[in-house]
């Protein structure tokens, strides 16, 4: 155990690269890169060649303070306040072919529509475009039939991007494509950040020039992280206390939304015949999509443990609702789950499928996501053809979505099928599954079900945990899944919400530290105490008032351990049940060749 009173500092080892050479380009102009992109982003400009604050015998290359290689190196003292730490990795030979060509850009699309619609019908609308059949500019039939996107949605689109108040945002994520075309901009326009973007490739191809990846810089107050994949370019600028790796797995999150809607094999297509192509095209209308998955990493616990949060219910109405989803099924039908309050209730899946692999919590977050991201899903039966990305992000998926209880649509059914012709057939599912849940009041009993407080664990001065378990059975097939009370009293406000995330990404990092990972911190913070604890069996972390000492806090996490245990069978999905229904259940396995990639008139990927 460590004990752990302080916040987690810089690394103290200083890194920097061999003497420039032709391979390794000189450091002084890597430097004006990253002063250009500092002029860019922070309020206060990155330093440059200040030779009041370098030594004036030590080379040009000591301006960066440190730049790491996977190579043997030296050690220096940092020589910049504002920069202190460029990661770079040798070697990768994919980035070392990536192509910055910048030809005359192409004209896109900008009209907003809504997501729920975006997933329906705009691949349709790009072919149709580049055919010469469509009209440029129109707005969506669901714009024109009066939706329209919100106040505050429209303000992050429209914001000042010369303003001090963007460049005071916590996190801005950039996406864009390796010839520098923008895609997407959490904050302000994409048009109006074409130069920022443009200085993020510059610095990234001229990093690729000497053989090396970028992939993080850090200045006093920010982090910039860089993401390469495949044609596109994933950039986050965070003022918040994340590590590198949480970033990254952020906007790892980012790509696989994308990829959700449009399919990694589609985009790689796409770039190799054009390689300035306008993602914008294809993607205009998912902005809401992409914001709301922002809004939610940033406030939802799930992806940083990378984990399914689960209601809270009797076991016997989840076996119950289990054996329902088990009974409608028809062919090609992989997946059947229903989500209540954003939150998983219960999940069935192909039982040849789940041999060969199983679904990612990712997967699921992105679903969730999407679901949430419009009311469009609210206005009936949708059927859209949707990627996941870590079960195969190649081929589609389709899936039929539709709320049981409107008007409150609380509840959802999401049955994913791999053939696109089943729609009458899955819907025939949809109608079975309403009528055994109104013979069994189910709907009722759903809409009783809370999520339980802190206070029912009955252990004095505990204010919030977050549990995922790892001994459930048949793990490996299992979906990961996680437990948390609601938050109460002092984290009441999203103020407080939004601290207490922050301290658990902080312990979190500290235990996944890849450097100098710990089994056990004990934390005393300003105006509570942590303690974080993994073991084989679980990964664990807890919130105390002040006072508690280690001792009183390892006492207490033994009293919510034994509660945990005795709750299990309905704060988790312990034996999810399967079905086999599916003829020929290899077309969705990991890796394998499934329709959608075999035929051309199968899904919409056949309209690129």
């Amino acid at each position: 155990m460590e004990r752990d009173n302080h916040q987690e500092g810089e690394p103290q080892g200083v890194k920097i690269c061999d003497p420039p050479s032709e391979s390794n380009p000189p450091a002084d102009t890597l430097a004006t890169s990253l002063s250009l992109l500092g002029n860019h982003m922070f309020p206060d400009p990155v330093e440059g060649n200040d030779s009041s604050a370098a030594n004036k015998e030590e080379p040009a290359e000591s301006l960066i303070s440190d730049i790491t290689l996977e190579e043997p190196s030296v050690y220096a003292e940092p020589h910049s306040n504002q920069l202190t730490k460029l990661e770079t990795e040798m070697g990768n030979p994919e980035c070392q072919n990536q192509s910055t060509d910048r030809g005359a850009e192409d004209t896109a699309d900008n009209d907003q529509s809504d997501s729920g619609e975006f997933v329906v019908t705009v691949l349709a609308k790009a072919k149709l475009e580049e055919q010469g059949l469509g009209v440029k500019g129109r707005s969506s039939p669901l714009l024109e039939a009066g939706t329209e996107e919100s106040p505050a949605f429209m303000s992050h689109r429209e914001e000042d991007v010369t303003a001090d108040s963007w460049r005071q945002h916590r996190k801005h994520v950039f996406v864009l494509s390796e010839a520098g075309k923008p895609i997407y901009s959490r904050y302000g326009s994409e048009e109006a950040l074409s130069s920022t973007m443009g200085v993020m490739m510059a610095l990234v191809s001229f990093v690729q020039s000497g053989d090396n990846i970028i992939r993080s810089v850090y200045s006093e107050e920010h982090t910039v992280v860089f993401l390469q994949k495949g044609p596109l370019v994933l950039v986050c600028v965070s003022s918040s206390r994340q590590s590198e790796q949480q970033l990254r797995d952020e906007l790892l999150y980012v790509y696989y939304q994308i990829i959700s809607m449009l399919t990694q094999a589609s985009i790689s297509r796409i770039f190799e015949h054009k390689k300035n192509y306008d993602l914008r095209r294809l993607l205009a209308g998912s902005e809401k999509i992409l914001d709301g998955l922002l809004n939610l990493v940033d406030s939802d616990p799930s992806f940083l443990l990378a984990a399914v949060h689960c209601l809270p219910l009797a076991s016997s109405l989840r076996d119950s609702l289990s054996q329902i989803l088990q009974k409608a099924i028809t062919p090609n039908l992989v997946f059947s789950i229903l989500i209540a309050k954003n939150q998983l209730l219960t999940i069935i899946q192909e039982k040849t499928v789940i041999e060969d692999t199983r679904l990612e919590p990712a997967d699921v977050h992105l679903l969730l996501n999407l679901i949430g991201a419009s009311s469009a899903f609210q206005a009936g039966e949708i059927w859209t053809p949707i990627c996941l990305p870590l079960f195969n992000p190649d081929c589609y998926f389709y899936a039929y979505i539709s709320y049981l209880d409107p008007p409150e649509c609380t509840v959802c059914l999401l049955l994913l099928s791999t053939d696109k012709e089943a729609f009458y057939a899955v819907a025939e599912c949809k109608r079975k599954i309403e009528e055994a849940m109104l013979a069994q009041n189910s709907l009722s009993l759903i809409a009783k079900a809370q999520s339980y407080s802190v206070s029912q664990v009955g252990v004095s001065d505990l204010r919030h945990f977050m549990y995922k378990p790892f001994d459930v059975p048949d793990n490996f097939r299992q979906l990961t899944q996680f437990t948390s009370p609601e938050m109460e009293a002092p984290y009441s406000s999203e103020e407080e919400k939004m601290r207490l995330l922050d301290l658990y990404r902080y312990m979190h990092s500290r235990i996944h530290s890849t450097s100098r990972p710990l089994k056990l911190i004990y934390h005393v913070a300003e105006r509570e105490t942590l303690l974080a604890w993994v073991t084989s069996k679980f990964e664990l972390y807890t919130c105390f008032s002040p006072l508690v000492t280690k001792a009183c806090a390892i006492t207490a996490i033994t009293k919510l351990l034994r509660w945990i245990k005795k709750e299990e069978d309905r704060l988790f999905i312990r034996y999810p049940p399967k079905y086999s229904t599916t003829p020929n259940p290899s077309k969705s396995s990991r890796g394998g060749k499934s329709d959608q990639q075999d035929s051309t008139d199968n899904g919409f990927l056949s309209l690129l």
